[in-house]
């Protein structure tokens, strides 16, 4: 398989191993090493491990910075905007009930989101090689 086919198939060559990119994202978002997939990649709510306690695998390369609070809130504002709007035209609920139904919702979404998209945008930079991790074990 020639390199632009690996590229348009998601994955990309490291020495003798296929980085393949959904499979990454994939436990990137389940906050799992994007190597093998067994180890933690955060150890506390955001912050990456150095490197995988399972495959050694070094971490500290990745630079998501501020990527995964944006794609929250671009992925939060997108959803309960629409459903803000058809809360109220459909039921027409007092303004603090409506208020603290879809406060509590946004902020529950956005926790939920902000690790799981922190570990795939950290999957995502892996796989590609991004970073130092072209150069790592």
């Amino acid at each position: 398989m020639s390199d632009s086919n690996l590229a348009d198939h998601g994955a990309l060559q490291d020495g003798e191993n296929t980085r393949s990119t959904w499979a990454a994202i994939r436990k990137g978002w389940r906050r799992k090493c994007p190597r093998c997939g067994r180890g933690a990649l955060l150890k506390s709510y955001l912050k990456v491990e150095d490197t995988c306690a399972v495959c050694r695998q070094e971490l500290h390369h990745h630079k998501a910075d501020d990527g995964p609070a944006y794609l929250t809130i671009l992925v939060v504002g997108h959803l309960m905007a629409p459903l803000l709007h058809i809360a109220f035209v459909t039921w027409r609920p007092e303004p603090l009930v409506l208020f603290t139904v879809f406060a509590v919702g946004c902020v529950a979404l956005s926790l939920y989101l902000l690790p799981r998209l922190k570990g795939a945008i950290v999957g995502y930079q892996w796989a590609r090689q991004m970073g130092g991790f072209g150069t790592s074990s």
